[in-house]
């Protein structure tokens, strides 16, 4: 009876991402009282505490002591932020599949209009209210049977720093990664697709043909230029397929013809595209809700 009772709670939960909500937090994120967000500095200082604010509310709890986990870089002290959700089941909750994406981003950049704050907000402050509007809805559903962990990354700019600390880290505490899924850059939609994002890494694993079983849907597809560039290993997932040799991926819809201020002081808010985040937000939960319930771990790297 529990366990029917339990599924019915899966298939009545609702999804709904909040377009004022992920618009608010990326506008604070993005603007120019953070100063680009750059690793060691007042900015990026300000906007742990707001993202550790959000974990809290959203009911998440700290994986370690607290929810910074601090590393060094060049001098500096970087914070990734690590909000964690028990799983219900008692064995499943051992293994852990990982929410993340990166919250740093330059600081200043070429002057241009005598602006010279490169605020990041597709770049990346895009994925990361896209990981706290994940951590606020699971945290509220409660409906995973393994335990989900959202890190938000710091000092990806100075080479996925904080990522290759974190997956050191997890892995030496000997932590059952199942995955890890990362965002990058989804504050503006594809043209001419007929799949809402792109995942890099597409012919390593089985991890965009199951997630578009899991959500009936044409979720994620295949980019091209996504492998000639190689962004598989340019982005915070790729230190944790090093570390533990899963599926480690990263979900994103900057195609290279759809937003030109990569790393330039007008990728500002008001370019975002909320409706467009959202929907893709909720596109991906289905997914991310079966990941977290099936009974054997089914996303798999090809051999």
């Amino acid at each position: 009876m529990q366990e029917l009772f339990r599924k019915a709670k899966l298939l009545s939960t609702a999804i709904n991402i909040s377009k004022n909500s992920l618009q608010k937090n990326l506008e604070y994120l993005a603007s120019n009282e953070l100063r680009g967000r750059e690793t060691g500095t007042e900015g990026i200082e300000k906007a742990a505490s707001f993202i550790e604010k959000s974990f809290t509310k959203s009911g998440l709890q700290p994986y370690f002591e607290t929810y910074r986990d601090s590393f060094e870089v060049k001098g500096k002290v970087g914070y990734n932020i690590i909000g964690y959700i028990e799983g219900t089941d008692k064995e499943l909750k051992d293994e852990f599949i990982i929410l993340g994406a990166h919250y740093d981003h330059v600081g200043l950049g070429k002057v241009v209009n005598g602006d010279s704050i490169a605020n990041g907000a597709n770049d990346n402050a895009a994925g990361t209210v896209a990981v706290m509007g994940l951590a606020e809805y699971f945290g509220k559903k409660k409906i995973n049977k393994r335990s989900l962990l959202f890190v938000l990354f710091s000092a990806e700019e100075m080479g996925l720093v904080g990522a290759k600390y974190a997956a050191a880290n997890l892995k030496e505490k000997g932590l059952d990664l199942y995955a890890m899924v990362n965002l990058e850059m989804i504050g503006v939609p594809m043209q001419g697709k007929n799949f809402a994002a792109y995942l890099t890494g597409f012919e390593n694993s089985n991890m965009a043909q199951k997630f578009n079983e899991y959500s009936n849907a044409e979720v994620l597809g295949y980019l091209p230029e996504a492998k000639q560039y190689n962004l598989f290993k340019r982005s915070d997932n790729y230190p944790f397929y090093e570390e533990f040799k899963v599926p480690a991926q990263t979900i994103s819809t900057f195609d290279f013809t759809n937003y030109e201020f990569y790393h330039h002081v007008s990728d500002q808010s008001e370019k975002m595209d909320f409706a467009h985040m959202a929907s893709l937000v909720e596109k991906i939960i289905p997914a991310l809700t079966k990941m977290a319930n099936t009974p054997e771990k089914e996303i798999k790297l090809n051999k």
